[in-house]
């Protein structure tokens, strides 16, 4: 692809986004305040990766406020069925979000390359590493994917955890309404880059991936509790069993 053509992709998704949120961020404001905690920050060029907890499904649009908001222009790999939520699905193809149907071993497949291909061109990707909405019945985070890691080693850019708090308040896990009145209080953070030097220069095998994805919810886990004033479980929920609690 040549620069001229990632000049404008880069130019119309800069332009899109604008559109996007002059005319989201104000209906947003009616019934969300948000609250990004000092300190939080991406990098003002290049590219990134940022990687949030998930338990509803008005999610995606919380978090690209957020990065929007950090001066940033997002990028989504989303769920596939986000597409299909009327509002949501429509904004997230405008804006030139990335759809997600994974295969039988849940891996991302295409998508990844369409994501590492927008890498390329230094702009941001955010992943949801736990690849759909937690399970944990007390809305922690649960084990995650190893798209993400996957994606920072063999790039070598920066991944960013990151949390948010409230959404919950404004849409529920599995809820199809948005809460309206009154306004939702939503706290988010942005933490530093995950330190990922014990796991570059290695081979990216399976055993890796998995040990370096633990150690990205963990973290994100620990932004949660921050948020929560709570702290997060010892051991993240995977479907299969109770977690434990320190």
């Amino acid at each position: 692809m040549s620069a001229v053509t990632v000049t404008s992709k880069r130019r119309k998704a800069e332009i899109r986004w604008h559109i996007f949120a002059g005319i989201v961020l104000p209906v947003v404001g009616t019934m969300v305040k948000l609250r990004i905690r000092q300190g939080s920050r991406l990098p003002a060029q290049g590219p990134f990766i940022v990687s949030p907890n998930h338990f509803s499904e008005i999610d995606p649009i919380l978090m690209g406020i957020v990065v929007w908001k950090l001066r940033r222009t997002p990028r989504f790999l989303a769920k596939a069925s986000l597409f299909r939520v009327p509002l949501l699905g429509w904004l997230m193809r405008f804006t030139g979000q990335i759809p997600v149907e994974r295969d039988s071993n849940g891996t991302l497949g295409e998508p990844l390359k369409a994501a590492g291909e927008l890498v390329t061109r230094g702009q941001g990707v955010i992943v949801y590493p736990e690849g759909t909405l937690t399970k944990d019945p007390d809305l922690w985070p649960m084990k995650g994917k190893v798209g993400a890691v996957r994606m920072a080693l063999q790039s070598d850019i920066p991944l960013y955890p990151a949390a948010h708090w409230g959404t919950q308040h404004w849409m529920g896990r599995y809820a199809k309404k948005i809460h309206v009145f009154p306004r939702t209080t939503i706290d988010a953070v942005v933490g530093e880059p995950l330190d990922l030097s014990a796991f570059r220069g290695k081979p990216i095998t399976k055993e890796l991936l998995e040990s370096a994805t633990d150690v990205l919810m963990h973290e994100i886990a620990a932004l949660v509790g921050s948020l929560r004033g709570e702290k997060p479980p010892k051991t993240l929920h995977d479907g299969r069993g109770a977690k434990e609690r320190s």
